[in-house]
């Protein structure tokens, strides 16, 4: 009679059972997966990762393989998965407003498997990913040691639990040989950024390429006070394109040029709106006056709202005044898109954001068709599109004094091209996005100080559209030509 053989770590902790199953894109013939990685710290198991895998059947270990995922923190990968880059894909109006429910999915004629391996990957807290909770245990004074539950909720912990994700994928699919890329929205644009360098120095990934779509590269933007002045600056552009496309510009008629608009909208924030933003009551009136109506005038509000506002009109308050007469508020996320306000006569807006919001169902509804019904994940568990646990929780769990408080990925993402020589960048963003301005970026690539040969490897494009940009069938089509000549470029 035969010893039983010892249980193995995997075995240790029982895990949801892997979906998988052979499809095509076209004349694409792929195997998609879709399971479970757990990750262990001191032997024990402490996290589920869940991901979905498009691998092509013929592609060999030399086809890239791009890691996706999303940001908040605490949104699963679905955006970018059924909403951009996937074989299947959410089928939205041609100007990316909000699909009749149910949510239908249609193949995606624009989605990267074309040239490379995709891994959707959801962190811990997000989609079918989730915290391992088990008992506390006894520490050598006999105390029990409590768990912490936000544990992965953090900008450290979160980073390193991506890094080892990816080390076990590679390592238990046998892709080392292949060359890699990530690609992240949003938060997970920021990571990106981070893991530029944290991939290739701690677990000994090297990157071919990194793609950031709609990324949050700085934290300090996303916070603007009285006594700031750049996240201003950054959002001026794209309430002025705003402005115009909803036909309450002053400065410029409704179908005049993006590009013209942009020009202008950007030289007058880098010149005479810098000067009122940094020199406040130290202006003369005069000056101070010109430039408040010049900037009303681009915004399309009234010159007494944006005096009383000292210049500083939040996206929040512009969202719901610009279109204020019309009972109607615009999309943070997209704001061409519009919804009715329902409560037109309280001062504060009590409605829901008709971009984030609006779409939450389409894409709860595509993701759990394509991963329950078409890919056959069979499992009891909620897929958590987004997660505000997870974003309520979120810490900041890396070493600093109280005065250090910077926090960006910028620095990363230019340590990382240093690191990698080979190392090509791509950053884009949807021009009507009023929470990740693609000014900021424009502004901060101006900034990072690049070597003409570091510079020649980073490329910025923007397009038409919001935060998901990709929801505008011109804007995804484009997007995914120029990722396909990006991906060739780097593998060149």
């Amino acid at each position: 009679m035969s010893e039983p053989k010892p249980e193995t770590k995997e075995a240790a902790h029982s895990v949801p059972e892997p979906a998988e199953h052979s499809a095509a894109w076209g004349d694409l013939a792929y195997t998609v997966r879709s399971e479970w990685i757990v990750l262990r710290e001191k032997e024990k198991p402490v996290a589920e990762i869940f991901s979905t895998a498009y691998v092509a059947d013929d592609g060999g270990e030399g086809r890239p393989i791009t890691f996706v995922f999303n940001g908040g923190p605490g949104a699963a990968s679905a955006y970018l998965h059924v909403g951009a880059i996937g074989p299947r894909r959410i089928d939205f109006p041609r100007n990316g407003t909000l699909p009749a429910p149910p949510a239908q999915l249609v193949d995606n004629a624009e989605s990267w498997l074309a040239f490379t391996d995709l891994v959707f990957v959801d962190p811990v807290g997000t989609g079918f990913s989730r915290i391992i909770e088990s008992q506390d245990e006894q520490t050598k004074d006999g105390k029990p040691e409590k768990k912490d539950p936000t544990a992965f909720f953090g900008l450290k912990r979160d980073l390193e639990s991506l890094g080892e994700f990816m080390s076990r994928w590679l390592s238990t699919r046998g892709r080392w040989g292949s060359p890699v890329f990530i690609a992240g929205e949003s938060y997970g644009g920021f990571r990106v950024g981070k893991l530029a360098r944290l991939l290739p120095e701690s677990y000994g990934i090297g990157l071919s390429g990194a793609v950031l779509i709609s990324p949050a590269l700085e934290f300090a933007p996303l916070n603007p006070s009285d006594y700031d002045a750049l996240p201003w600056i950054d959002k001026l552009p794209t309430m002025a394109a705003a402005a115009v496309f909803h036909g309450k510009s002053r400065e410029f008629e409704q179908g005049t040029p993006l590009d013209e608009v942009l020009e202008a909208t950007e030289r007058f924030a880098t010149t005479g709106y810098v000067a009122f933003l940094t020199r406040g009551a130290g202006l003369g009136e005069e000056e101070r006056g010109a430039i408040v109506g010049r900037l009303a005038d681009l915004l399309g509000l009234p010159v007494d709202l944006v005096q009383r506002a000292e210049g500083r009109i939040s996206m929040a308050v512009f969202a719901r005044e610009l279109l204020r007469s019309e009972s109607a508020v615009l999309g943070l996320y997209d704001s061409t898109v519009t919804a009715h306000d329902p409560f037109p006569d309280r001062e504060a807006f009590e409605g829901p954001d008709p971009t984030l919001a609006g779409i939450e169902s389409v894409y709860t509804a595509g993701i759990n068709q394509q991963l329950r019904q078409e890919i056959g994940v069979d499992t009891d568990r909620e897929y958590h599109l987004l997660s505000y646990e997870v974003f309520n929780s979120w810490k900041l769990d890396i070493e600093s004094h109280a005065f250090e408080s910077n926090v960006g990925a910028t620095d990363d993402l230019r340590y990382g091209m240093s690191l990698n020589p080979h190392l090509k960048v791509f950053i884009t963003h949807g021009r009507y996005d009023l929470v990740t301005p693609f000014f900021t970026t424009d502004r901060i690539r101006n900034l990072m100080r690049l070597d003409p040969d570091v510079a020649a490897r980073l490329t910025v494009e923007h397009y038409p559209g919001g935060h998901m940009f990709y929801a505008w069938e011109d804007s995804r089509i484009a997007f995914r030509r120029s990722m396909g000549e990006f991906y060739e470029q780097a593998l060149a």
